[in-house]
């Protein structure tokens, strides 16, 4: 089994009322935006410090994986087939590396976390045309994780849009849907190469994964997210441990760091290159290798100095396929399937609907003693 790493037990100061989300709808921005904060509400506060013993708890030695896009699109067959290679040892060890020479223009990138800037500085009340009332509403924003279910509020503000098979975008602010449709359009181009790499490294036929998962038609959603300063980043935490849904999911940043993944039960911080894509495996990745490939645990932890902006891009399968391992991996290496199937939309909804706890809704489709 993989390791786990450090946990830790997260629970309300005071419960907050699930039947009242309507008044958890306060930015995150506008609370620490309020003149003379020192102190985070007791609702953001940790009982058991998630910064204890942190020192002891951070790999400052290891460094993620590079994988160089332009080899796997177009290095010669040697070159492509190291970066194969590359690719899949990056999913086995880590479940995260860092993309480079991408393609994907730099100015275009700097503009669409601009645009993302420019949502979150909207007032609360033109935000709030854009909340949504259901996980799967193709268009919502808020804070913290699920503010109705959350047993400890995440300092975090959130955007999350689904941008295909269908473009859904919030018409505010002027500018923002047609940067976003062509960055989405440019992050979902390199995440099919990536997966037609990681298929082959598999053993499988580059177009093997994407045919099995209909990826075609696959989700892609658009996720942005504001970790304004926080007064007391060692109480609180942007975002808790956790495992992405999907296939991969790809990150930029505005230069702030707060994402640290886990590795072999420490965390590591990770300092993105300028221009570089972070990327990470999700659950179905997991699953469709039938557990050779690791979908990653990373949090998101707060400084008190500046506001760091994230844009997260993941890579689903479409939303009625029942995902499932790859036979032919099954066949080939005479395992058993070592997780049960699911339909994508299910497992979406379950997730986004729950507290997000590390791995416990893949554990929920894990066969018993599988491994």
């Amino acid at each position: 089994m993989a390791a786990t790493g450090p946990t830790f037990n997260i629970h309300y100061s005071s419960q907050v009322p699930h039947d009242q989300p309507a008044k958890l709808m306060t930015s995150i921005k506008k609370l620490a935006e309020s003149p003379g904060i020192t102190f985070i509400p007791p609702t953001y506060t940790c009982t058991n410090n998630p910064h204890d013993d942190l020192a002891a708890l951070i790999d400052t030695e290891s460094t993620i994986p590079t994988v160089d896009f332009s080899l796997l699109t177009f290095g010669t067959p040697q070159q492509r087939s190291q970066a194969i290679h590359d690719l899949g040892k990056a999913c086995q060890d880590w479940g995260f590396f860092l993309v480079i020479n991408h393609g994907v223009p730099e100015s275009l990138m700097k503009a669409i976390l601009e645009g993302v800037q420019g949502f979150f500085d909207l007032t609360e009340e033109e935000k709030h045309e854009f909340e949504g009332k259901h996980v799967l509403d193709p268009i919502r924003c808020g804070t913290s994780f699920n503010a109705s279910v959350d047993e400890v509020m995440f300092w975090r503000d959130f955007l999350k849009v689904f941008v295909y098979p269908e473009f859904h975008f919030p018409t505010k602010p002027a500018g923002f849907s047609e940067l976003a449709l062509e960055y989405c359009k440019r992050t979902r181009q390199v995440t099919r190469e990536l997966l037609k790499g990681i298929s082959e490294s598999l053993g499988l036929e580059a177009s093997d994964l994407e045919k099995f998962l209909n990826v075609e038609s696959g989700l892609q959603i658009f996720i942005a997210n504001l970790y304004p300063p926080c007064p007391q980043p060692e109480l609180a935490l942007g975002m808790p441990p956790h495992s992405d849904h999907g296939l991969l999911t790809l990150l930029i940043q505005n230069g702030i760091n707060g994402l640290q993944v886990q590795h072999k039960g420490k965390w590591v911080n990770v300092n993105a290159m300028p221009n570089s894509f972070l990327v990470n495996t999700g659950d179905h990745l997991e699953i469709f290798s039938n557990g050779k490939y690791r979908s990653n645990i990373h949090r998101a932890v707060l400084t008190n100095k500046a506001t760091r902006i994230s844009l997260a891009t993941p890579t689903g399968p479409s939303l009625e396929t029942v995902v499932t391992p790859a036979p032919e991996l099954i066949n080939n290496e005479n395992r058993k399937p070592a997780y049960i199937g699911m339909k994508y939309k299910d497992y979406l909804e379950l997730q986004q609907s729950s507290m997000l706890d590390g791995k416990s809704i893949l554990d929920r489709v894990r066969v018993s003693n599988s491994e």
